[in-house]
């Protein structure tokens, strides 16, 4: 007879075994999570170690006690320019579009393009024969009636003969008077002509109107031009002296027209960098009234111009001198600092001790700043090492012919050993090291055994 077993036995059976499995399985994780959870307390230890030594190799924990590295300037009593800035656009005193004033063949042009003429010289030259035989045509008609005349002036001088002895009647000589008369106007009105002919002749000759540079040739030789072309021959600017017109805010109004009623207001005109100035002129002009649009005033100032630096149609910046500073307190620009209370300074006081003093700026630029009040001149001001200053810092001051330069890549380092290391990390000198090492064990001294370390072990 065959055993057959209980359902609930068979069941305990299975359930056993699953639960031998899962034991099994849950001992041959275990190692594995143990060795994972090693790694990464090891890796977060070593990233805190290396961060640890490369601050203390840096120098970045210093003693809170130390005194802070300092430049330090004293305050200057001078008088100061007093400036407004502006943008504007060169423009010339004079251009003008020189066109023919008759008609012709231009036979030809005098001049080449970009050169620099004088008033009065021949820019073209066109065809004259036609002007010519007009003046000649005038001075003959000219010549007839003049002969006219004298034959009419001998006539009217008998008939007042035969009128004066009764031979003659006084009607006839008035006659001959008037007839005189007509004749001298007639002359008269040839030379008006002859005059006209003359003009028209010189005409041909285009000479230039002002003094100036020529630019581009708008016609060349043989074409026909008349005075109606509004093209016309060529542009001539003037650019000896010539005018920067420029924009400033009307709430300046006022400091510009005291100034125009002290005496002429010098302009600087900056180039392209906008620090040198190319050119130095006088205000010429304040305009009568502010553009609604931008609320500016328009001026215009002069300059000589001899280096030709200033060019029509460029824009440039421009400051008027308004008025002059008498013994301002002036500072470095770099000693003004700004907080959330507004503008400040640090002094260097007793004991080297720094102190920040509110300050009020009138003006500065770049290099200099103009002090209202707040700093004395006997107080000495912190204008360069503001990284780990605060209030009440002692600081070492440094020569005060120190320029601070700026480090374009960081300088080497040395370590204990003495070796320099580069700022691109510690690889290439581990790798180094461990080439050293390698380079020992296997190098050319004797070795164990009296074998050389440059090859194999030979074979027994």
């Amino acid at each position: 007879m065959l055993f057959r077993p209980d359902l609930d036995e068979t069941v305990k059976a299975a359930g056993d075994g699953l639960s031998g499995t899962r034991a099994a399985s849950g001992r041959r994780r275990r190692p594995v999570w143990i060795a994972i959870t090693l790694l990464i307390v090891g890796g977060l230890a070593y990233l805190g170690w290396t961060s640890f030594a490369q601050k203390k190799r840096d120098g970045s924990w210093e003693r809170p006690d130390r005194a802070i590295p300092v430049l330090a300037a004293t305050p200057r009593i001078q008088d100061v320019p007093v400036y407004l800035d502006g943008v504007g656009a060169v423009r010339a005193l004079s251009t003008v579009t020189v066109r023919s004033q008759v008609n012709g063949k231009l036979i030809a042009v005098n001049f080449t393009e970009g050169q620099d003429v004088k008033k009065g010289d021949v820019l073209g030259e066109i065809e004259p024969v036609i002007y010519q035989a007009q003046y000649d045509q005038a001075v003959a008609k000219k010549a007839q009636d003049e002969a006219q005349l004298a034959n009419m002036r001998l006539d009217l001088k008998r008939y007042e003969q035969l009128a004066a002895s009764s031979a003659g009647s006084k009607q006839q000589a008035d006659t001959q008077r008037a007839v005189v008369a007509q004749q001298e106007a007639l002359v008269k009105a040839d030379q008006a002509a002859i005059d006209n002919a003359q003009a028209m002749l010189g005409f041909t000759r285009i000479v230039a109107p002002i003094s100036g540079r020529v630019g581009l040739r708008q016609v060349d030789r043989g074409n026909i031009i008349n005075a109606a072309d509004a093209t016309g021959l060529v542009i001539i600017t003037q650019l000896q002296p010539i005018s920067v017109q420029f924009s400033l805010p009307q709430q300046q109004i006022t400091r510009v027209n005291a100034a125009a009623a002290k005496g002429e207001i010098e302009v600087d005109v900056f180039g392209n960098d906008g620090t040198t100035v190319v050119d130095t002129g006088k205000l010429i002009g304040i305009d009568n009234q502010v553009d609604p649009t931008t609320g500016t005033l328009r001026l215009r100032a002069a300059f000589s111009n001899e280096r030709f630096q200033l060019w029509p149609g460029q824009f440039v910046n421009v400051r008027i001198k308004v008025e002059t500073l008498s013994q301002a307190t002036v500072i470095p620009t770099s000693a003004v600092q700004r907080g959330p209370l507004g503008t400040f300074s640090y002094v260097i006081g007793d004991d080297d001790i720094v102190k920040a003093k509110p300050v009020t700026v009138r003006q500065q630029d770049e290099k200099d700043a103009v002090i209202a009040k707040g700093i004395a001149p006997t107080d000495r001001v912190v204008t360069t090492g503001f990284a780990n200053l605060s209030d009440g810092a002692k600081v070492t001051v440094g020569q005060s012919d120190q320029v601070p330069t700026a480090d374009l890549a960081p300088p080497a380092r040395q370590d204990r050993r003495g070796a320099r290391r580069g700022g691109d990390g510690n690889g290439s000198e581990r790798r180094g090291r461990r080439g050293e090492r390698g380079q020992n064990q296997s190098g050319s001294g004797p070795q164990e055994n009296g074998q050389s370390g440059g090859g194999p072990k030979p074979r027994p």
